[in-house]
């Protein structure tokens, strides 16, 4: 496969950033995505269906999308395609964590 997730080879992409002491987890959300994922991957889908639905993404979103957000679009793109949960349903949860927040 050649998408933007197959980059050796490519030039003018710039240095990758390497943070000192760099945590695991930038943010709760993170942590909860790679738990949830975890989980998920380990009880349903083997890893190369989850790497290839990560691959899935439309290039101009891989590119500027950062690890997690990758994990979450393969997580719900596949937990969708596997019938565990509707689109609905996650956009329902989405709607009622904002009002949460806030």
């Amino acid at each position: 496969m050649n998408g933007p997730h197959d980059m050796g080879g490519m030039h003018g992409m710039g240095p990758i950033p390497i943070e000192a002491d760099e945590s695991v987890f930038h943010s709760q959300w993170e942590a909860k995505v790679f738990a949830m994922s975890f989980a998920t991957f380990c009880n349903y889908f083997p890893v190369d269906e989850t790497r290839h639905a990560s691959e899935r993404m439309p290039p101009g979103d891989y590119l500027t999308s950062s690890y997690y957000e990758r994990w979450l679009y393969a997580l719900e793109l596949l937990i969708t395609e596997h019938n565990l949960v509707t689109p609905e349903e996650i956009e329902q949860r989405i709607a009622k964590l904002s009002q949460e927040e806030y």
